[in-house]
C-alpha cells in the first residue's frame, strides 16, 4: 500500500452518499445463512438456507441472502423505472424487472455478488426502453449503493408477452 497514512487521515468532507432520511427498515437475522430473519413488522419471517451449490443443505422452502437481495433490487429498480417514465413523459404498462445475484470468489480472494438486471418495456422502441433503463440506473437506491462495488448488467427487452 503506497500511501498507509492515508488511513489514518481525516477528510473534511464524507466520501459518502448522505441522505436525509424518511423510512428506515428494520430486519433481524440469527444464525446466518442457516438460520431465519424477520423484519420489525414481522411481515417478513423467512428461514434461511445455504444453497447447495455454496455447499449448504439448500433446505425446500428457505430463502437466502441473495434471493432477497434480487427481490429488493428489481422491485426498487422498477419503482425508478416509474420515476423515469414520470420524468421523460410517457406512461409505463406491464413492465418487469428480473433481477439475478451471483456470488462467488472475488478477485481479492473474498467473496462478491455481481447483479444482472433484465428489464422488459412492453410498446416501446427499444432506444427509448434503453434511455429509460440507463435513467432508472441512476435513480434507483440499489443501483446507487452498488455502483463502483459490484458488476451490474442491464439487459433491456420490448417483448408483448
Amino acid at each position: 500500500m503506497p500511501f498507509p497514512f492515508l488511513l489514518f487521515f481525516h477528510f473534511p468532507f464524507s466520501l459518502r452518499m448522505k441522505i436525509e432520511k424518511i423510512f428506515t427498515a428494520q430486519a433481524k437475522a440469527k444464525g446466518g445463512r442457516d438460520g431465519a430473519i424477520t423484519t420489525s413488522n414481522d411481515v417478513l419471517n423467512l428461514n434461511l438456507s445455504t444453497p447447495k451449490e455454496m455447499g449448504g443443505p439448500g433446505k425446500t422452502g428457505a430463502t437466502n441472502p441473495e434471493q432477497l437481495f434480487a427481490a429488493g433490487y428489481a422491485a426498487c429498480f422498477e419503482g425508478a423505472l416509474g420515476v423515469a417514465a414520470r420524468q421523460a413523459g410517457v406512461k409505463l404498462n406491464d413492465v418487469t424487472v428480473e433481477a439475478l445475484i451471483g456470488f462467488g470468489k472475488a478477485e481479492d480472494g473474498g467473496y462478491g455478488i455481481s447483479a444482472d438486471l433484465h428489464v422488459n418495456l412492453p410498446g416501446f422502441e427499444q432506444a427509448q426502453a434503453e434511455q429509460l433503463v440507463e435513467a432508472a440506473h441512476g435513480i434507483c437506491p440499489y443501483s446507487r449503493a452498488t455502483k463502483g462495488n459490484i458488476e451490474v448488467n442491464l439487459t433491456t427487452t420490448t417483448d408483448n408477452a
